[in-house]
């Protein structure tokens, strides 16, 4: 009886080691599977983190460049108080920047075509074109009443904009030179008499600004002209400054006029 018990346990002995085995088989196989599934699962989240500080390095970069352009544009610009209804001061100042280039080298004599495709040229030592135009604040200027005195004409495409108020309020800022050398500036533009007095308020302009709607005088001077921009053509001024002498002959002549450096250049020639 004891042998045949010992042969119905034996099988029962070697089946437990095997269920063993098996176990530890699918566990360690459900180890590597889920060791597959976590590493796209981790490269992901690495991912993502690296994506999000990216993001905040260029967002501190950024606003890092913008503090440093603010603060030296402000480093730069010279603050104007005035007083409200209340009386109360506030200040505020004209954000104007001029880059300190070299100025390029005008020819003595240039030619344009005018709206009506004539060539009109203007050469130093030339006569200044005879005109009447109105001002900001309704006066007529003519070249007549100019006579006796130099003066600087300077054109320029339209009011407001930002090359035509950082010029305007480079001549604005060096008026005081100009009149120590007897020397009257003048800007002109196609814009309406209203437009300029707004702009000159605006800015603070110290000098008149003739009104030219009909680009008579633009005309005159050969500063109406066909430009191109993007492919597409149209009639516009070509900045230009034009410094006569008191008995009106053109003494300097300055086109296609690069904003930065340009009164400082004009400055050296009165």
């Amino acid at each position: 009886m004891a042998s045949k018990k010992a042969k119905k346990a034996a099988p029962r002995a070697l089946t437990k080691p095997r269920a063993a085995s098996a176990a530890r088989a699918a566990a360690k196989a459900g180890s590597t599977r889920a060791r597959k599934v976590a590493k796209p699962a981790a490269r992901s989240k690495i991912a993502e983190t690296t994506q999000e500080t990216t993001r905040r390095e260029r967002s501190v970069t950024a606003t890092r460049a913008a503090a440093k352009t603010a603060a030296r544009i402000a480093s730069r610009t010279p603050a104007r108080s005035t007083r409200g209804r209340s009386g109360s001061a506030r200040t505020s100042a004209e954000t104007v920047r001029v880059l300190p280039v070299k100025p390029s080298k005008k020819p003595a004599s240039t030619a344009a075509q005018n709206g009506d495709g004539a060539s009109v040229t203007i050469d130093v030592g030339s006569s200044a074109p005879s005109f009447v135009l109105k001002d900001d604040a309704g006066n007529v200027v003519s070249s007549e009443s100019l006579r006796g005195a130099p003066y600087v004409l300077y054109f320029y495409p339209k009011d407001d904009t930002p090359g035509c108020t950082l010029e305007a309020c480079g001549f604005r800022d060096a008026l005081p030179r100009f009149a120590a050398k007897g020397v009257r500036v003048i800007g002109v533009s196609p814009d309406g008499l209203e437009s300029h007095a707004r702009f000159k308020k605006k800015y603070g302009l110290t000098f008149p600004l003739l009104s030219d709607p009909e680009k008579t005088l633009a005309k005159a001077y050969g500063v109406w002209v066909k430009k191109k921009n993007y492919g597409r053509e149209y009639m516009g001024i070509e900045r230009s400054t034009f410094l006569v002498d008191r008995s009106g002959k053109v003494r300097q002549v300055w086109r296609a006029v690069r904003v930065p450096g340009h009164v400082d250049a004009v400055l050296e020639s009165v």
